[in-house]
């Protein structure tokens, strides 16, 4: 694996490959040395029929299986989640390859690169073969490349024969029962062949709904020879025999599963002519176009996939490549750590989305389908993951962001919180209520500022209330590592209004903590949660010190005075002296204390507070925060054997009935990390445990024999688990699950829990660009000698450091000579109790120096002089 980032040392070497790749020219990278360098791809033969795979561009995605079939999966749409989509429209279930009178064979490898997914298939007609995949970032479209090598001394002329069954349908309304209108309404396809291309529309209304007219379009780079397409209703899924499992088939795997219960697609074949050269290659592009604005601007799409089918390949290779140059690190005594953070770069990429022309639309969780309240023009985001989560999201944004933020994807972040403003402003009628989720039509499920009230006149609001905590945060992190005043600018009156109306009417009891749903939905809870208390601190400080920087002094003084009453009150509230751990809630009356073991529980050492340039790494006190961390790693909380690790979600006796759940997702497992990060504990039992537990489901999870849990180098959303190790007792593998019971196969958010310990607390790269001042304050994990990262995103520059340790001699060296700043500040964190004896700055003994004592350890820091390298050495007695 350490071979899979060896590419981003050849950054000039990305559009020759991808050329290459696209003309069938099989590719290595020699290295000064003569040594073989693997191109960035990372693949597996094992069980390939079970695995999902993702081919993801930023307006359209394809979703199949690693043998190369689609079969049906997912759940909001039972069975129609995969496929190829153009956001919000899915186009085709899937496109299927034949050469001559046979179709070709499942794939007997599959492997993942930067932007592409690529299928070494069994041999056909004399031929080798392989399928490349890729989503262009520019068209709603995707493309399938065949390539054929001609292994011998004659030209060879085939017939490629190329099926394709359509499924237009928008990505709402979903299937679940009582849902209107639903799923079921899907109207049926209508099919044709144009003589260069097939054609399939689906015209007409949904029950409720206004008029629609979809279409898309499967054609090639090369006039075909024949085609044909069923009017409706036909098959044409190649080898798949068209099996339709039940919507309450719970069992079947996605192999036995062809389509599922509202399927209503067509299909049809094109037929090409192909002639191979003697001794080479030559690769026949299929394309895969629509749109929901009608066949107009489907073909419009088209054309521009079919332009340059290879240079749109080469493109994205390119775009990735120079993507995957930030935050390029180093990790000698973790290169599995390392490696997740290079691949997480590319799921991020991958879950980018875009879409246009946002109806926004309350449909109560499917009770109704309104006419639309406005319409946001234009969105993009962070997909929460594939195949069931790929729209917008507020709270796995927020997270992602710092993920985003500490491998320079800076752009995406903003408009990922542009979305979530403007869809929330339209919905929501200005009151900084933040929507919980988007699909990518615009069609609101959950999160809008109202009540619902139950048959005992209990009322419940219709949002949770953490998505608007956590906004001025999220806002206050994108500001502070690009210094983009603008943006600030742009969001700082919906990020007031946001803790204006917790503050208002969200803190019923005047108590200062609010209430309302937080991260855990989970029934039994007390009103207020311990996740949104401890956001709201955060969040309060943050929008002080926006409030600061734009002079509103009324803003800055409530925000401050409250946030530090909180912290103030904090532990008295919900330290739970008998439990050792913090309460997940407070009951009413009299904010009694509840603990259901949830992982929520973790975030008091997870938020990090800052007040200009003052950071405090974790809210609770030390002794508290490392004997809750500590509490966390026992076997009740946290998986202890391999194929089971990582953070529960909830321990062992917990919950609403007290059985505990078992499942560890990437999420909770990342909050682990860096609350681990937060108190100085970065050990192989601590931090690394969790990172560890991250990263090996993208490359070699134990419980699915060392190979990934699903597609080589993607984060799933939740993990092999159980408890002691069993995993009846809490989620089996993705790959052993049916149809319609999986989680997703990528997931954004638990990135958080590999990008964020190493960029901001390994390599101690804490930015106030709003400020123009940089901090760097490592903290060399016990057990490694070093820890290294250059081109580290801030601003329109960037900052590179090393870190080691040896004994008792501690070094920094930073490279600021890039990094847009007025002041900067190096140093290093000591182990709590040490004394430094010997401080050097570029060779000078320094005499002055800082030291500060935070929950990592004692923070030794000295002021140099920006824009140059430096070295610090400490010499402890």
């Amino acid at each position: 694996m350490e071979g899979s980032r060896e590419l981003s040392h050849h950054g000039g070497e990305a559009v020759r490959i991808a050329r290459a790749l696209a003309a069938g020219v099989a590719v290595v990278l020699v290295s000064a040395s003569g040594a073989q360098a693997a191109t960035p791809e990372l693949s597996t033969s094992n069980r390939l029929q079970d695995r999902r795979e993702v081919a993801a561009g930023q307006r359209s995605y394809v979703e199949g299986f690693q043998d190369g079939r689609f079969y049906a999966n997912g759940w909001h749409s039972t069975g129609e989640m995969g496929g190829v989509w153009a956001p919000p429209l899915k186009l085709v279930d899937g496109v299927w390859f034949g050469i001559g009178g046979d179709w070709v064979g499942p794939a007997t490898k599959f492997s993942s690169g930067w932007g592409y997914t690529r299928f070494d298939l069994p041999d056909a007609g004399g031929l080798h073969l392989q399928r490349t995949d890729v989503a262009p970032d520019g068209n709603r479209a995707a493309l399938f490349g065949l390539q054929m090598t001609n292994p011998t001394s004659a030209d060879k002329t085939v017939t490629v024969k190329v099926d394709a069954h359509s499924e237009l349908m928008g990505a709402y309304p979903w299937g679940f029962s009582g849902v209107t209108p639903n799923a079921n309404d899907n109207i049926a396809d209508q099919g044709s062949f144009t003589g260069t291309a097939l054609q399939f529309t689906d015209d007409g209304a949904l029950p409720g709904a206004p008029e629609h007219h979809y279409a898309a379009l499967v054609a090639s780079n090369q006039d075909p020879a024949s085609g044909e397409a069923a009017a409706s209703g036909g098959g044409f899924r190649g080898p798949q025999p068209g099996h339709v499992c039940a919507g309450d088939d719970g069992t079947s795997m996605p192999s036995a599963c062809d389509d599922g219960p509202f399927g209503k697609g067509t299909g049809g074949e094109l037929r090409y002519q192909v002639t191979v050269p003697a001794g080479a290659a030559k690769t026949l592009w299929v394309a895969v176009a629509g749109s929901d604005k009608g066949l107009a601007e489907a073909r419009s799409e088209l054309a521009g996939a079919l332009q340059d089918p290879a240079g749109a390949l080469a493109a994205k290779i390119a775009a990735r490549d120079k993507l995957s140059e930030w935050s390029q690190v180093s990790l000698p005594g973790d290169r599995l750590l390392q490696n997740a953070i290079d691949w997480g770069k590319q799921n991020l990429a991958d879950t980018t989305q875009t879409a246009s022309d946002l109806q926004i639309r309350w449909t109560n969780q499917g009770k109704q389908f309104p006419a639309p309240s406005g319409t946001v023009a234009h969105a993009r985001w962070f997909g929460a993951g594939y195949p069931d989560y790929p729209w917008i999201f507020a709270t796995d944004g927020e997270y992602t962001n710092f993920a985003a933020v500490a491998l320079g994807q800076f752009d995406v972040a903003e408009d990922h919180l542009r979305a979530l403003r403007d869809i929330s402003e339209v919905l929501n009628d200005r009151s900084g209520i933040v929507v919980h989720e988007a699909v990518s039509d615009g069609s609101i499920w959950f999160g809008h500022d109202s009540q619902t009230t139950a048959a005992d006149g209990t009322k419940t609001n219709d949002f949770n209330s953490d998505e608007t905590i956590k906004f001025p945060s999220a806002v206050a992190l994108i500001w502070r590592w690009t210094g983009d005043n603008g943006f600030r600018d742009e969001m700082y009156d919906f990020a007031k209004r946001n803790l204006q109306v917790v503050d208002q009417r969200l803190d019923v009891d005047r108590d200062g903590w609010p209430e309302g749903s937080g991260n855990v939905e989970r029934t039994g809870m007390g009103p207020e949660k311990l996740d949104n208390g401890v956001y709201y601190m955060r969040s309060l400080y943050d929008l002080a010190d926006m409030a600061r920087s734009k002079h509103d002094g009324s803003t800055f003084a409530w925000a401050t005075n409250l946030a530090r009453k909180l912290q103030k009150q904090f532990e008295g509230t919900w330290w739970d002296t008998a439990a050792n751990q913090y309460a997940d809630s407070l009951v009413d009356p009299g904010n009694v204390q509840s603990f259901q073991k949830h992982w929520i529980g973790q975030v008091p050492m997870e938020a990090e507070l800052t007040s200009g340039d003052t950071t405090t790494p974790g809210v609770a006190s030390r002794d508290h925060g490392t004997t809750a961390l500590a509490g966390r790693e026992t076997s009740c909380y946290s998986g202890d054997r391999p194929g089971s690790l990582g953070l529960f979600h909830t321990g062992c006796e917990g919950g609403p009935e007290g059985k505990g759940e078992f499942s560890i997702f990437s999420l909770g497992t990342g909050i682990q990390a860096v609350g681990e990060g937060n108190y100085g504990r970065l050990g192989r039992d601590q931090q690394q445990r969790y990172t560890h537990a991250n990263a090996e489901t993208m490359f070699s999870e134990p419980a699915t024999g060392n190979t990934p849990d699903e597609q080589p180098g993607a984060m799933p959303e939740i993990f092999p688990s159980g408890l002691n190790g069993d995993l009846s007792t809490g989620f089996t593998p993705n790959l052993t699950r049916c149809w319609t019971c999986r989680s997703m196969v990528m997931q954004a958010w638990g990135n958080y829990g590999t990008a964020w310990p190493v960029i901001h607390q390994q390599l101690g790269v804490r930015p106030f660009l709003n400020d123009s001042e940089l901090q760097v304050v490592p903290q060399v994990p016990p057990g490694q000698r070093s820890v290294e990262g250059s081109n580290i995103r801030l601003g329109r520059g960037a900052v590179g450091v090393f870190a080691s340790h040896s004994g008792s001699s501690y070094a920094t060296k930073v490279d600021a000579t890039r990094t847009p700043v007025h002041e900067l500040v190096i140093g290093h964190t000591l182990p709590r109790g040490s004394r430094p004896a010997v401080v050097r700055l570029d060779g000078r003994r320094v005499k002055h120096y800082d030291a500060r004592q935070t929950n990592r350890g004692l923070e030794l820091t000295v002021t140099a002089k920006a824009g140059a390298q430096h070295t610090l050495t400490i010499t402890t007695a």
